[in-house]
Order: structure tokens, then sequence, then C-alpha cells
């Protein structure tokens, strides 16, 4: 069996309202910008991306638990998932693929309960308050491990 090329792209909780939802912080681009950035930096290296939001976090890992079939690696910005969810971080810990985890916004200079990430010790890339372009850094380190042109 071939490794299939795609990625999985999981934007958590709020993230829909990206555009609107505190500029100042976040920027004025939308989540269509974010899906639009991460499909564009995958198609540059021959991958598909197929992409889920959601404010609820059972539907984010019933779309972990099913990348298993068909995804050869996960970027991810889980929102404040990221500070708050084990069971996201076991069910990317569980599915065995490769995640890139990826913050709009520098985490680091926000507030203290923003410094944890639960994400953290699953990821093999780690993309931090580059704005949206982060989801093609992201997305593009994370295909240099999926084709053995960078470690993770």
């Amino acid at each position: 069996m071939t490794t299939p090329r795609r990625l999985l792209l999981v934007n958590g909780p709020n993230l829909n309202l990206l555009g609107t939802r505190e500029p100042d912080v976040y920027g004025t681009q939308t989540l269509a910008d974010v899906e639009q950035v991460t499909v564009d930096a995958a198609a540059r290296r021959g991958f598909e991306v197929r992409a889920v939001q959601s404010n609820h976090e059972g539907v984010l890992l019933d779309a972990i638990h099913a990348a298993r079939e068909d995804c050869a690696g996960i970027v991810i910005n889980p929102g404040g998932l990221t500070h708050t969810s084990v069971v996201l971080r076991d069910a990317l810990s569980g599915v065995g693929l490769p995640v890139a985890e990826v913050h709009i916004s520098d985490v680091t200079a926000r507030e203290e309960f923003r410094h944890h990430s639960y994400v953290a010790d699953v990821a093999v890339v780690h993309v931090i308050g580059e704005g949206v372009a982060g989801y093609a850094t992201a997305a593009a380190r994370l295909i240099d491990i999926l084709t053995g042109q960078a470690e993770g």
C-alpha cells in the first residue's frame, strides 16, 4: 500500500469566526483563506487537503480517527482546545500520523493559560504566530517530513 498524498486540516472551535473575531489578534483573513492557503501549499508539493472545522470536539475527534484511512498527516489548529483537551491530544497520538500544530497568534505572548499545549508533545511541527501564512509553513514542513526531506 502506498502512503496517501493527502493531509487532514483541522480547525477547532471559533475558527469559523476568523475575519471578524478579534481582528487585532487574528487578522482579517477568513477560514476560507486559511483553507486556500493550506490547499495551495500542499498542491505545490503534490498533496491534497481535506478540511474540517467544528465547534464540537467529537466532530474533530471523528475526523482525526477517519484520517487513518486516507491521510498521511494532520495539520491542526485546535483553537482553545489546545489548552484544555486531553482527548484531542489522545486522538492525535492514537492515530499514529505525523501532526503539525499551528496557531495564528503567538500564544506564548498571550494570557498565561494559553502557554500550555496538550498537542505540543504529539506534534512534530510547531508554527506559532505567523498569521494565516503559518498554515502554509506548517503544511510544507509536514510534507518535508512525510517525503523524507526533513526529520520529524
